[in-house]
């Protein structure tokens, strides 16, 4: 079965295992492979010769628990804040609270959108009716 390598690999297990095995200098490995001296010195050092996991050391999970989706669920309906204020109030409890995880858990719940207040907007008001032939132009 063959190796599986990523996109911008240089080197071949088999390479690897020479270059850690060989006593030759960096240059001289380097231009036998053709691949550059920080490549060799990097596998030179290292006592495996399988790729370095990518990505973060340690995950950052943001899956919140039942008890607190209960939590912010509650505190939305209670105080009706926007997500913003939610967040900065609610991250005191839960630490790891992040704005995309408690916009996604107010979605799953149907309340990511505050209800409409009836005095934000102005009534609209209907033109009056004239006889067809007039014309109506707004100036503002």
């Amino acid at each position: 079965m063959g190796q599986i390598l990523h996109g911008s690999a240089t080197t071949t297990e088999a390479i690897r295992r020479a270059i850690q095995n060989s006593q030759a200098s960096l240059r001289t490995l380097s231009k036998r492979y053709g691949i550059n001296q920080k490549t060799v010195a990097k596998w030179k050092q290292r006592t495996s010769t399988a790729d370095l996991r990518t990505g973060p050391t340690e995950p950052r999970s943001t899956v919140l628990s039942v008890e607190d989706e209960a939590i912010i669920v509650a505190f939305r309906r209670h105080t009706l804040l926007p997500l913003d204020d939610c967040l900065y109030a609610l991250q005191l409890t839960i630490p790891h609270l992040t704005r995309s995880s408690l916009h996604r858990c107010l979605q799953r719940h149907g309340i990511s959108r505050l209800p409409d207040v009836d005095g934000d907007k102005p009534s609209k008001k209907k033109f009056k009716r004239y006889p067809i032939g007039y014309f109506h132009i707004d100036i503002a």
